[in-house]
């Protein structure tokens, strides 16, 4: 996210020259960009759908990615030499984020930040499978307090089951097999490339899925800002989380990334009314729980590798 476009983190590293401050003051960064993408998402919406949001925040996305291409002289490393896996990656994605779109729009948003913060843990469920990683004792207890978490948030049987909320939770999915595509990715290809083209296929997946009904609504003079916010604020959200985990590792920048889940509580209260319960807030405690004591355990394991070699 992981917002609709955040990335896998990088594994957990030993920074022996590690700056907490300064990671806080970046990750504060990100938490103010994923909130403001929630709020510019959910005013563009009663324009906008999904769909064309997708689309012309992923057109201003082409802009960005090419100017930086091209300040940069990239373009010889963007060729796509892996089209199953860009193809594969993108439809993934683009589905999650049309599922989030609808989500925020339809749910309390610190029930659909809470749900969201699932698809690490999904993602480590998944890895087996795709990436030949061991399901260490760890990983399934992590996992194992994160569903406890699911079920206080989503309360199946003494709440009604939303299409928001099944929303919410499959966007948390998608998210966590584009991380594992991301994973894959990031070994034969640079992640320039990678994002360019997200934008690309998305653009054109967006302007095809918003044309089916015969209809692209432009965005009026009144919702244009909110859409380049929406654009922007994926785009600082990624600069900033790169930016604290370059002064501090994994274990002491993710943590900050779960103040999204108060901020998103905060905003839905003064701005939309929304009420948050105690069972809400348990579950959303656990699922964080459940990601940070997996961010421990993989930074233990990679200490004692580095120790033994």
């Amino acid at each position: 996210m992981t917002t609709p476009d955040r990335p896998a983190p990088p594994a957990p590293t030993a920074a022996p020259d590690s700056k907490p401050m300064v990671a806080a003051a970046w990750m504060m960064g990100a938490v103010a960009s994923f909130t403001s993408m929630a709020v510019a998402g959910r005013t563009v919406s009663i324009e906008l759908d999904s769909f064309e949001i997708l689309a012309w925040r992923s057109l201003f996305g082409i802009a960005i990615i090419a100017a930086i291409a091209s300040l940069r002289g990239r373009w010889a490393g963007m060729a796509m030499r892996h089209p199953g896996l860009h193809l594969g990656r993108n439809i993934v994605h683009f589905a999650a984020q049309n599922l989030w779109f609808f989500a925020i729009v339809t749910v309390p948003l610190a029930q659909v930040f809470a749900l969201e913060f699932t698809a690490p843990l999904w993602a480590l469920l998944l890895s087996p499978l795709f990436l030949g990683e061991r399901l260490t004792r760890a990983r399934v207890l992590s996992a194992a307090i994160g569903f406890v978490g699911i079920l206080l948030v989503a309360r199946p049987g003494a709440a009604p089951i939303t299409p928001g909320l099944v929303a919410a939770a499959g966007a948390a999915l998608g998210f966590a097999a584009t991380y594992i595509f991301t994973k894959r990715m990031t070994a034969v290809t640079s992640i320039l490339a990678i994002l360019w083209w997200m934008t690309v296929l998305q653009t054109i997946f967006g302007f095809a899925c918003a044309g089916l009904d015969g209809r692209i609504a432009w965005p009026s003079a009144a919702t244009l800002p909110w859409v380049l916010l929406i654009g922007a604020t994926g785009l600082t959200a990624h600069f900033c989380i790169g930016k604290a985990l370059e002064v501090a590792p994994a274990t002491v920048v993710m943590p900050f990334d779960f103040l999204r889940l108060p901020a998103a509580a905060l905003i839905g209260l003064l701005l939309y009314g929304e009420e948050i319960g105690a069972l809400v807030i348990a579950g959303a405690a656990l699922i964080l729980c459940g990601n940070y004591l997996n961010l421990r355990a993989e930074a233990r394991a990679r200490r004692s590798r580095a120790a033994a070699a």
